[in-house]
């Protein structure tokens, strides 16, 4: 398991145990996957990893059977960019799993991956399912939506914003789609995507009960915590301007990058298999807000 102890990633890594999947996780960090998951699971082991290192890769995939890569990036620093993440690293994991005998590749894209798109970002998670497949011609690719969850960079960002401006700016006119999916259905669908006997290279897309427009969805989180923010819209060259003026900062609040994917819409093909396939029912943002509120107090 490549980026286990990510938002998505460890919880992946709890459903694949769940499943009775024994689970290797590999990071850069392998003190994290022990803060996150206690010394305590015989069958649940971390260890030190880089994708960028060729050596290093194949030696966490020894005796592996199956593969997840859930490593991302959505803020480039350094080495560290789009290209180097969801293309080059992710043919490096593909190609040692290929060698390494490894039965199942499941890789983590997203929905819109398009090799051809404006997008450097999504044309970028396009490239790397091409690359994939070529090295894992039966690799299998999850595309989730936009994920929301307790502890998310998503959901609950947008939440304290609204508690704390009584004015929101929306990006644009609030029209852009969108169709979040919950985190723990995503990571439900890959352990139950790991357990298919059947390995034929699959593209699964992870769309959430509902979509939204992106005004809808903001009044629909407003309504759940009981505010009634003033919602306004923002022409998208001011938050371009914006982001342009804060990508000069080490730790930007926002990037044009983040500004570009707000103008695109994010739903599921109803031609791709998805939770259906899997039998899942996917649970509603309101229904997990209404937990996440409760637990707050």
């Amino acid at each position: 398991m490549f980026g286990g102890t990510g938002f998505l990633g460890h919880r992946i890594v709890r459903h694949l145990r769940s499943h009775g999947f024994p689970v290797r996780t590999a990071s850069r960090h392998p003190d994290r996957g022990h803060r996150l998951f206690g010394p305590d699971d015989p069958q649940l082991q971390s260890v030190g990893a880089n994708i960028h290192d060729e050596r290093s890769v194949e030696d966490a995939l020894a005796g592996a059977r199956g593969v997840v890569n859930a490593v991302s990036l959505y803020v480039e620093h350094g080495q560290d960019t789009f290209h180097s993440v969801h293309v080059d690293a992710a043919r490096r994991v593909a190609t040692q799993a290929r060698r390494a005998g490894v039965d199942r590749l499941i890789h983590i894209s997203g929905i819109g991956a398009d090799a051809t798109s404006q997008s450097r970002y999504i044309r970028m998670r396009g490239e790397g399912e091409l690359a994939v497949r070529a090295a894992f011609s039966d690799a299998v690719f999850v595309r989730p939506s936009v994920m929301f969850g307790p502890d998310d960079a998503f959901l609950t960002t947008i939440l304290k914003l609204l508690r704390q401006l009584p004015i929101y700016p929306m990006f644009g006119r609030g029209l852009t789609k969108l169709q979040p999916a919950y985190v723990e259905d995503v990571a439900e669908a890959v352990g139950r995507t790991m357990q298919r006997a059947e390995s034929p290279s699959t593209i699964f897309e992870f769309g959430g009960p509902r979509v939204y427009s992106y005004e809808e969805f903001l009044r629909a989180v407003a309504h759940q915590a009981g505010l009634a923010p003033r919602l306004v819209p923002i022409p998208f060259a001011v938050w371009n301007a914006l982001a342009w003026a804060s990508e000069m900062f080490p730790n930007p609040l926002i990037t044009r990058n983040q500004v570009e994917l707000m103008q695109i819409d994010t739903v599921s093909s109803p031609e791709m298999p998805g939770f259906v396939e899997l039998g899942i029912s996917p649970h509603s943002v309101e229904a997990i807000l209404q937990k996440m509120l409760s637990n707050c107090g």
